[in-house]
């Protein structure tokens, strides 16, 4: 028997707002996070709201620090500095 997915909500990192635009651009679940990775979701999230500020720390790397299970803030300078190059935006 498979373990239950866990959802989006249950992610260290992933607030009320964050887990709302993750589950309108088809993220409900961890696995859901890791097949598509924190670049596709923020590019994703980005698409569904253009012209409003979506900032890297809050999103791009909380994603990524929360399939980590750390802070977002404690993901290192050079994997953030990669998660900038693939969504295509300089630091």
């Amino acid at each position: 028997m498979s373990p239950k997915p866990r959802p989006i909500e249950e992610l260290r990192n992933i607030g009320p707002t964050v887990a709302a635009r993750l589950r309108e651009v088809g993220i409900r679940t961890r696995a859901e996070l890791e097949a598509a990775g924190p670049a596709e979701a923020y590019r994703r999230i980005c698409a569904k709201y253009p012209g409003k500020t979506i900032p890297v720390c809050y999103y791009l790397y909380s994603l990524e620090g929360a399939l980590r299970d750390r802070h977002w803030d404690d993901i290192g300078r050079d994997v953030k500095q990669a998660l900038l190059e693939q969504v295509g935006r300089n630091r």
